[in-house]
């Protein structure tokens, strides 16, 4: 069990520390709290954890049926759309003035995961291998399976905030708005890729 528990950490840690939605609003609300990257975790298991149970009861196949991708792809990309436009405009209120984006980081950490197409189809695909694999220890490896995988969300997650929150001192405010616009920029683009993505599927 121990070999399979590594092989979660590997695989959950390679796809964690792309970059992507969550990373980028764990970055953008780090800014006001070094705690950020521990709340967008939870927020993130809020969603991931019943997903999970979802895929363990057999609905893996449900989230591959190509209508579910196409709802999902259309309101996910119009919604992270939405949030890069709304972390552009707020940058200078973060930055400057020390204010905090107007919605919490569960709620960032909720968002960003509910609504971002590829983190379903990769618990479809990838994370159901897992979870099938995690049987061959019974409900044990199931039950062991799940904190892993969190925790390697919640370790990377709390490192990206702490170091954002600690060093932004250091920046300068070009560097910490260019930033800034990079993180709003890389959830406008995952929400043009969800969209195109969405539309393709139609056609």
């Amino acid at each position: 069990m121990l070999l399979f528990l590594l092989s979660v950490v590997a695989i959950s840690l390679s796809g964690v520390m792309m970059p992507g939605p969550v990373f980028a609003v764990t970055i953008a609300k780090s800014y006001k709290s070094q705690f950020a990257g521990i709340q967008i975790a939870l927020g993130h298991a809020l969603v991931e954890i019943p997903l999970m149970l979802l895929i363990y009861f057999g609905f893996a196949r449900f989230f591959r049926q190509e209508l579910v991708q196409i709802i999902l792809s259309l309101l996910g990309g119009a919604m992270l759309i939405w949030l890069g436009i709304g972390m552009f405009r707020a940058k200078t209120r973060v930055i400057e003035i020390g204010k905090d984006l107007p919605y919490n980081s569960v709620v960032a950490g909720i968002i960003t995961s509910v609504f971002n197409p590829f983190f379903i189809l990769w618990w479809a695909t990838v994370g159901s291998k897992l979870i099938m694999d995690s049987l061959d220890f019974g409900v044990i490896g199931f039950a062991l399976f799940i904190p892993t995988h969190w925790l390697c969300d919640l370790v990377w997650l709390s490192f990206v905030s702490i170091l954002v929150h600690r060093t932004q001192s250091l920046w300068g405010r070009k560097l910490q708005q260019g930033l800034f616009i990079a993180c709003s920029l890389l959830l406008i683009g995952f929400g043009v890729w969800f969209l195109i993505s969405g539309i393709q599927l139609m056609v």
